[in-house]
């Protein structure tokens, strides 16, 4: 069932004030004028038409036009009105869409880690000490907050995938120029790509390809060619390699062939990650996939080439004049990291700049060699996730990490995919999908494998992110997907449990009540329930998105003894209140 418009208008405006991370937003709207909007929405939808994305709300991030907002690029002296929505906006609010605000961003869509911004750094969904990712900060924050459901970034160098990776959700980087980016402040105008976040696959393609399509005013867009289907022949000798590596299995017709990175390609990698990493990759093998090893070391060296070449005088030529007109705010309204890399392309001579074209054509060759024989390429989507301390100590050697996986694709003309593929240590990790131009609908085909079989569970209490039985879900192999809230069909109570919990009960006089979702294995999901005690029990819970999800709730005999709490909104609104009477 379709949540209302104007109800989800509501929700969403309400979770961001209640919400402990203000630097997410850059600018909201009036919220009588979304209201307004959702509410002619509705309207529309009653009469019939169709509106695929109604009931939806979405963020847009700040280096993307949305009429009556300012565009402020992450630098208030930069700042201009928009007279129009970008394309990409405008598709979105055609398809019945409301935005409700643009969000914070790494300067200039110049880093990979969330912090480079006056508006103040955007700390991860799930840790307050972690970084968020960048550049796309604030629109991969708010999805994984449920504040909003899909949101638009944009991606040069990884921007629309590292920070879906960091929280736990999706990350479609299509391929360059299906998504026009007419309306958008260019990084580097050549690679730029808009991006979509949202926790869901379905929905993130869903947007992408509403968003996607021709724009007269965009000379770089292009549409996807007629499919061009490579034939599987029964007996080919495709090389191939096996669990060990050797060479000689033959390709089997209609099993998909993945390739991984062979193992010095995956060193250096966060406390845990690769051990996550071989896990997701043993479970698309026991699935059916051709795992291949391949030496990636031509797409390594192309990605050098971003920030390490004549790539970086794009940025220059895009926002260079801003920072020489404003060289007195280097240090308060513009970033000092941001404008170092962006100033450094001015030493750039147009003889490097065609030596690395020259060089990126070679490293191209190659790397179109290797996806002649696979279907995509499978890694993790970054390589760690730094504490917001460790950023400030080393800007740009941190954020350098971020984007070993990452940085090749515009520069190749490939098409990637970031999906969530578990925890490790309590935080998010995830994996991505990397293909030819326009193997969008493939990627999304081979990323959909990811965590098939996984079941989705509602808490509500002391399972709850920094809670005293979250570390439960976390040795079962959960991972979050992020908070979400019922309908108005609930009550919830404190129970007199050690340690105390809260008890969810189904009522039709209730109220909306607070929670996360999280994401776990099948057999990580038995294990858990089977050693539920009483009074808990698991039932399916009515979202206020109009999904249905597993979810705690409480037997009604427990409720005899306890008190009720619902006119909190959630259990950590009722712990800080009890706090507050504490301490007054």
């Amino acid at each position: 069932m379709r949540t209302p418009s104007v109800t989800r208008v509501a929700t969403a405006f309400r979770s961001i004030a209640q919400s402990a991370h203000p630097a997410i937003w850059i600018a909201l709207r009036s919220e009588t004028e979304a209201l307004a909007e959702a509410q002619e929405i509705d309207r529309r939808l009653a009469a019939g038409e169709h509106l695929p994305l109604a009931g939806l709300v979405a963020a847009v991030k700040d280096n993307i036009d949305v009429a009556g907002l300012p565009t402020t690029a992450g630098a208030r002296s930069y700042s201009y009105e928009p007279a129009e929505d970008a394309t990409a906006v405008a598709r979105l609010r055609a398809a019945g869409a409301v935005v409700i605000g643009k969000t914070n961003l790494d300067q200039f869509a110049t880093g990979l880690v969330g912090t480079r911004s006056p508006f103040g750094a955007v700390p991860n969904a799930f840790s307050a000490q972690h970084i968020s990712g960048g550049s796309s900060s604030g629109s991969a924050v708010s999805v994984a907050l449920g504040q909003v459901d899909f949101s638009l970034g944009t991606d040069t160098a990884g921007s629309g995938r590292v920070p879906a990776a960091l929280n736990g959700i999706v990350g479609v980087k299509p391929t360059r120029g299906l998504i026009p980016t007419t309306g958008v402040v260019p990084a580097c105008r050549s690679l730029d790509c808009v991006t979509v976040f949202a926790r869901r696959l379905d929905l993130a393609r869903l947007v992408a390809e509403l968003l996607s399509g021709p724009d007269e005013q965009d000379p770089l867009t292009r549409s996807t060619p007629p499919a061009v289907i490579r034939p599987s022949v029964p007996g080919d000798t495709l090389p191939d390699h096996d669990q060990d590596g050797s060479e000689g299995q033959r390709r089997r017709p209609g099993v998909s062939r993945i390739a991984v990175p062979t193992a010095e390609h995956l060193e250096g990698l966060a406390d845990g990650w690769a051990q996550r990493f071989a896990v997701v990759v043993d479970g698309l093998r026991q699935g059916g996939a051709q795992i291949v090893e391949v030496d990636i070391a031509p797409l390594l060296e192309a990605a050098t080439l971003l920030y390490g070449g004549a790539f970086v005088a794009e940025r220059t030529a895009a926002v260079g004049d801003h920072l020489a007109a404003h060289a007195d705010l280097i240090g308060t309204d513009l970033d000092p990291t941001v404008a170092g890399i962006i100033n450094a392309g001015r030493d750039i001579s147009a003889v490097q700049v065609f030596r690395d074209l020259e060089k990126l054509d070679r490293l191209g060759q190659a790397g179109r060699r290797l996806f002649e024989d696979v279907d995509a390429l499978l890694t993790p989507t970054t390589t760690w996730h730094p504490t917001l301390e460790e950023v400030a100590a080393d800007p740009v050697g941190a954020n350098s990490r971020m984007g070993r996986f990452t940085n090749f694709a515009n520069l190749l003309d490939l098409a990637s995919l970031a999906v969530p593929a578990g925890a490790v240590n309590g935080l998010p990790f995830g994996v991505m999908f990397t293909g030819p131009a326009f193997s969008d609908q493939q990627l999304a085909h081979l990323a959909s494998r990811i965590g098939a079989d996984d079941i989705n569970l509602l808490v509500v209490g002391a399972h709850l992110s920094g809670q005293p039985l979250n570390g439960d879900l976390v040795r079962a192999g959960g991972s979050p997907v992020g908070p979400v809230t019922t309908t108005s069909s609930y009550r919830l109570y404190a129970l007199s449990t050690t340690p105390p919990k809260p008890g969810l009960v189904r009522d039709a006089s209730g109220s909306p009540v607070i929670g996360e979702v999280w994401r776990l294995p099948a057999a990580g999901f038995g294990a858990f329930v089977a050693a539920l005690p009483q009074p808990m029990v698991i039932g399916k819970v009515d979202l206020d998105d109009g999904s249905q999800v597993s979810g705690f709730l409480c037997e009604p005999a427990a409720l005899e003894s306890a008190t009720e709490i619902t006119a909190h909104g959630g259990w950590i609104s009722y712990l800080n209140a009890l706090k507050g009477h504490e301490n007054p």
